[in-house]
């Protein structure tokens, strides 16, 4: 899969896009009201407001939108003509942004069709514009969306979706409360580390993870205690978006097929429920990756280069551990009000998630997913 996207990023880059501008009728800019607020937003909104372009500003994307959400905005769209689509915001807003700009071609499949399987064949011309560092979603060929009905999520997959510009701005993350920096990192380092040990995992998709990695681990911490670095909230979305390169060559496994149920049943946040997944998902694969655990530890700015191969892969769960508790991020269901009598809906859930189970670098069995959880209830163990 091809990645053709043209990438504009640095302080400041959203100062003068008009040339992306140009030619176009109709603009739809897709966003939540906590971003419109934001004045490097509110820049952008001028700009395109003092162009020759009829804007329409959707501006109440929730934060797990489901296919209620945007067969909503389809409605109040109407017929009316676009041919920019502008995402400014989370991955639910991108998700929803990159899913209006096939929704948007003249006869485009409905939402419905897509949802059952269809595949578009064109987009209008779109620009993404990441306000968090962590969902990379400029970067893959993905769409989730909650389907409230089945209390899970479901994902919409196409290159066709995969934007025409990204930028990456960083003035445009230092308002991120530290908790939000915190979960949405996480997730690109899942993002990262799974794509990285992934069964489908190829040179493309490994020289990604690594760079990623890379820029992760050497800002990841800053971003979050000095909101206002702009160095590490750059490097953030770079190792962001190339999470999101590393899933459209490869794709993600335990970490995010065991979250879909958190998210679709108990709606807790994406990064918040792959936190508390990362370090039992990742000591349960680390047999399996010792290699690669033993590669991706080799790039923390601490590592201890003289340990051996299988020392470096626990290291790398314990930098794994210690990362979450120094973010301040759960690390239990018990934390969060989730008891063990819900452990059989978990265990199905995400064994439903054969996608993205296919791709863990081990076999998985029912009992492997339920030990999993299960570690996530300290409370019962000390019982």
């Amino acid at each position: 899969m091809n990645i053709n996207s043209t990438l504009i990023s640095g302080y400041q880059a959203l100062n003068d896009i008009g040339y992306l501008l140009a030619g176009k009728r109709s603009v739809l800019l897709v966003t939540d009201k906590n971003i419109a607020r934001i004045t490097t937003a509110q820049q952008l909104i001028t700009q395109l407001r003092a162009s020759d372009c009829a804007l329409t500003v959707v501006d109440d994307v929730p934060p797990e939108p489901s296919q209620h959400d945007v067969a909503a905005v389809l409605q109040a769209l109407g017929t009316r003509d676009i041919d920019l689509v502008i995402g400014l915001g989370g991955g639910s807003v991108l998700d929803v942004a990159k899913l209006l700009s096939v929704l948007c071609v003249a006869e485009a499949p409905t939402l419905e069709a897509l949802l059952a399987g269809e595949k578009p064949q064109r987009r209008v011309t779109s620009l993404l514009i990441p306000t968090t560092a962590g969902t990379g979603s400029e970067a893959t060929p993905n769409a989730i969306l909650a389907i409230p009905e089945q209390e899970t999520k479901v994902g919409i997959i196409s290159p066709v979706m995969l934007p025409d510009y990204v930028a990456l701005i960083p003035e445009l993350t230092t308002s991120m409360p530290a908790h939000i920096a915190a979960s949405t990192g996480i997730d690109a380092l899942c993002h990262l580390i799974e794509c990285f040990t992934a069964t489908i995992a190829n040179p493309v998709s490994d020289n990604y993870a690594l760079i990623g990695l890379k820029k992760l681990f050497a800002s990841l911490e800053t971003s979050v205690e000095a909101p206002e670095n702009l160095a590490a909230k750059l490097d953030m979305l770079w190792a962001s978006y190339y999470g999101g390169a590393a899933i459209a060559h490869a794709g993600t496994h335990l970490v995010h097929a065991m979250s879909y149920p958190l998210g679709g049943k108990y709606h807790i946040p994406h990064g918040v429920a792959n936190a508390i997944l990362l370090v039992p998902c990742m000591r349960f694969v680390r047999p399996a990756a010792v290699s690669k655990f033993a590669q991706a530890y080799d790039l923390l700015p601490q590592a201890d280069c003289t340990l051996s191969e299988e020392d470096k892969s626990h290291a790398l769960v314990t930098y794994f551990s210690a990362l979450v508790k120094r973010l301040r991020l759960p690390a239990s269901l018990d934390e969060l009000g989730i008891g063990a009598d819900h452990l059989p809906h978990l265990v199905e859930g995400a064994l439903n998630v054969q996608r993205l189970m296919k791709n863990v670098p081990m076999s998985v069995s029912a009992a492997d997913v339920r030990d999993v959880y299960l570690t996530l209830f300290p409370g019962l163990q000390a019982k």
